[in-house]
């Protein structure tokens, strides 16, 4: 049972969100997952008679299970939308079309509870993966086509270096951004091939810098939490002294998120202080069951992104743009709300809230701790909560630059300080006046660490859980944008 005792230049990126703006009527929080392999992740084999032949793709070699299956497992673990993702290979973009596409067609006639999107892992040029968000329309096989035959780092057969480039990858995301309607792309498992804390490797911040520059409307963020989560664990639920959550090896997962948003006063908030609307999310990455003897749970079974949007496929990839997101691991929480007002005007996640001088802002956060058992079997409780705040400062010269001085944990609220109805958890704080721009987030856990650690080999992710929300901003009149 439970028991719960600045005006910068790069503001010019950002979407105009001012109090009232955003409807809210019809909208509920809507679990989700935008990365998901099915047989259709396929491994590619030479054949020794013709080497100089396209390998021939061998469904079923990196991912399992039909669309179809994780599109039901979805719905069974409580998702309301999922993306299909595959990654590629050389040609990949025709299995995509006449093979995978087919299928999802299907799974949406079988399981029509569930939104279901077409995309891909994308093979970034010039970095690793990103999930490729394709919008429901009368010629989304066709959009992936495109993308995936003209940019995909691994489709062309004999391999093109040119594939390899960050420059190609700035073009696709111009050439998305004129698409009508748009794709929406998030970086994957970014700090997978960091080999130290800082020390990045295939995803740099710079990088991030970039895409969000070209392309705001497109690249909207990164998995703050990945998936892979189950790789500590055997299938019977022994700890795996090999495994690390994420698959993260080099360097591991801290609370089971990736270092770029775990860290205080890291990349994130390296990001959000300079203005920037770069959103997180989670993901399951699914490709075989721990059960079957993989490193994963199902869609939903451990992480969730939580979008607030009306149970229709263009709101929730409006929800993903507007940042009106926020993601949990093992439903730790299932609603959060946060809401920042100032007089009559209030703003929540993904918001924008405009002040007319340098006035008390008042933040009230509800959240949801659900009081059954997860999938994991589990019920567990919010220790304690979070609210961070953080400077809008000037752009640093570094396009590099990963730490943000000006954040800091303004409150930590434990059971002594919400107040309890039913499942709801609810709390105030009101800041002090500032003549700054700030942004203000969220995040909470059901352990004691004061700041997430790294996670050790072989550690259970059901007794590690956190949830974050994404940034509200508070600007002066002048610089809202």
């Amino acid at each position: 049972m439970k028991s719960h005792g600045c005006a910068l230049a790069l503001m010019l990126l950002a979407v105009p969100m001012v109090a009232g703006a955003q409807s809210t009527e019809g909208r509920r929080w809507l679990a989700g997952d935008h990365h998901v392999h099915s047989r259709f992740s396929a491994r590619y084999e030479p054949d020794p008679a013709s080497p100089d032949a396209p390998p021939v793709p061998q469904l079923g070699g990196d991912g399992n299970h039909t669309i179809i299956q994780n599109a039901e497992m979805a719905r069974r673990f409580g998702l309301d939308w999922m993306v299909s993702t595959d990654h590629g290979g050389p040609l990949h973009s025709r299995v995509n079309a006449e093979q995978a596409y087919p299928e999802l067609l299907q799974a949406r006639a079988r399981v029509p509870g569930l939104i279901l999107f077409y995309g891909m892992e994308f093979d970034t040029p010039g970095a690793e993966h990103s999930s490729l968000i394709i919008p429901q329309s009368a010629h989304e096989r066709e959009d992936l086509l495109h993308l995936e035959g003209t940019y995909g780092r691994r489709e062309p057969w004999p391999a093109d270096p040119a594939r390899e480039s960050e420059a190609l990858m700035l073009e696709a995301l111009r050439d998305m951004g004129t698409m009508s309607p748009r794709p929406v792309v998030v970086i994957n498992h970014p700090s997978r091939s960091a080999t130290g804390l800082g020390v990045y490797g295939q995803v740099r911040p710079a990088q991030l810098r970039d895409w969000s520059e070209v392309e705001p409307r497109v690249a909207i963020g990164m998995e703050g939490a990945p998936g892979h989560q189950a790789d500590g664990l055997f299938a019977d639920g022994r700890p795996d002294p090999a495994g690390h959550r994420g698959i993260y090896r080099r360097y591991p997962t801290m609370g089971g998120f990736d270092q770029m948003t775990a860290r205080l006063g890291g990349v994130w908030d390296s990001l959000l202080g300079e203005g920037r609307r770069w959103w997180i999310t989670a993901t399951s990455d699914s490709h075989t069951h721990l059960s079957e003897g993989g490193d994963d749970f199902w869609p939903g079974e451990y992480s969730k992104t939580r979008v607030l949007a009306r149970p229709e496929s263009e709101d929730i990839l409006d929800g993903l743009r507007e940042g009106r997101v926020f993601v949990a691991t093992g439903d730790l929480v299932t609603e959060l709300d946060v809401t920042v007002s100032a007089g009559d005007r209030s703003a929540g996640m993904g918001g924008q809230l405009v002040l007319d001088g340098a006035g008390p802002v008042r933040v009230t956060l509800t959240v949801r701790d659900p009081a059954g058992p997860n999938a994991g079997g589990r019920s567990p409780s919010v220790d304690h909560i979070d609210l961070i705040v953080g400077e809008v400062t000037e752009a640093p010269v570094a396009r590099d630059a990963d730490s943000h001085a000006a954040v800091r944990v303004e409150r930590r609220f434990t059971a002594a300080d919400w107040t309890v109805d039913g499942e709801v958890l609810t709390m105030t704080h009101t800041l002090p006046a500032s003549a700054g721009d700030r942004y203000i987030r969220v995040r909470g856990t059901n352990g004691v660490e004061g700041e997430p650690l790294p996670d050790t080999a072989g550690e259970d992710p059901w007794s590690d859980l956190w949830f974050y929300g994404n940034p509200v901003f508070v600007v002066q009149g002048s610089g809202a944008r």
